[in-house]
């Protein structure tokens, strides 16, 4: 991991993925893997998929309030801090203090779920929540087998042109007016964020999906 990738807020996945006090989403950036969960008072959370205690992921886990809980021993670490709470195991027993969970700065903005992968959180700017136009709608998530270079550039072959405040690729793919967010995941591995202001159930909405899966294939197909 570089010094610019610790200085960059990533677009992970969609705020709607996320329901509080529920689900665990795996998630990866710039080759972290990630464990991706909402509290039950709302707070988005990002942290390193592994349990301090025995190094099982966090997202064969469970959420228990504002507490994420590894499956192995339980052992349950509080949101915001990763600081390890509860061992079920020895209920009489304090907490270890010096256990906890690494964390990452998590922000919401634009409909999407930003993380930042630097040891302290830096401040979000302000132009993540201009990334997608207001009142459009999330589309859909796209999988890409290839480095998120060769993805930007498939896009800019595709007539889509980048945002250098935003970092937003737009333009028409398909026909459709689109908005992009690419997630450099891992090395051989993107995630493109497809939005558009066609509503759900417009035809132009399915016409974007198939022309992202035609990107996909025709990416992939170079590598």
């Amino acid at each position: 991991m570089n010094t610019q990738d610790t200085a960059t807020w990533h677009p992970v996945a969609p705020s709607a993925d996320l329901r509080a006090g529920d689900n665990i989403v795996a998630g990866f950036a710039a080759g972290q893997e990630l464990a991706l969960w909402r509290a039950a008072d709302g707070s988005a959370q990002a942290w390193e998929n592994r349990c301090p205690h025995r190094s099982v992921r966090f997202t064969l886990g469970q959420v228990i309030d504002n507490r994420l809980a590894c499956a192995y021993h339980g052992w349950q670490y509080a949101a915001g801090t990763g600081q390890c709470t509860s061992i079920p195991a020895h209920p009489a027993m304090p907490a270890p203090r010096n256990v906890c969970a690494k964390t990452f700065g998590a922000v919401e903005a634009a409909g999407m779920l930003w993380v930042q992968l630097a040891p302290a959180t830096l401040p979000a700017p302000p132009t993540l929540t201009d990334a997608v136009p207001a009142g459009w709608h999330f589309c859909r998530t796209l999988t890409v087998r290839a480095p998120a270079a060769q993805v930007r550039e498939a896009l800019a072959r595709h007539g889509l042109a980048a945002d250098q405040t935003t970092g937003t690729w737009r333009g028409l793919l398909g026909g459709t007016d689109t908005a992009a967010l690419v997630l450099d995941a891992q090395p051989q591995l993107a995630f493109v964020h497809l939005w558009t202001d066609a509503a759900p159930g417009n035809p132009a909405m399915q016409t974007l999906h198939t022309a992202a899966r035609g990107l996909r294939s025709a990416i992939e197909a170079l590598g």
